[in-house]
């Protein structure tokens, strides 16, 4: 399985950006972020069927996860983009449709937010 992690890029705060990750094929699917110094972080996750989403507390509403028409592909809209959202983020899938384990994992698309 081969995760494709994109959109990532350098936006002023209060600005908005969409990451995309194209699987070859269809999974339950996340994202997770990772800044300089700490540990990465669950972001947010979708379930196979798109039915079913789950965020961090830390978005706050400004987060949306999605699934594309191709069924393949996972985005993650976010907007109102803070300093602190700074990180390289990281896209990953599972086989489980159930669970909190994740299979595979993209190369990380950087995300950088200036103040």
């Amino acid at each position: 399985v081969q995760l494709q992690a994109s959109g990532g890029g350098l936006v002023q705060a209060g600005g908005s950006l969409r990451l995309s990750c194209a699987a070859s094929g269809q999974y339950r699917m996340a994202w997770f972020r990772q800044a300089p110094g700490k540990e990465r972080e669950f972001v947010a996750r979708l379930s196979r069927n798109a039915h079913r989403t789950n965020y961090a507390d830390f978005e706050k509403g400004r987060f949306t996860i999605s699934r594309g028409s191709d069924k393949n592909t996972a985005y993650l809209q976010m907007n109102s983009l803070r300093p602190e959202d700074t990180a390289v983020y990281f896209c990953a899938a599972a086989e489980n449709p159930l669970g909190t384990n994740w299979d595979y994992w993209g190369q990380g698309t950087l995300v950088t937010v200036s103040s």
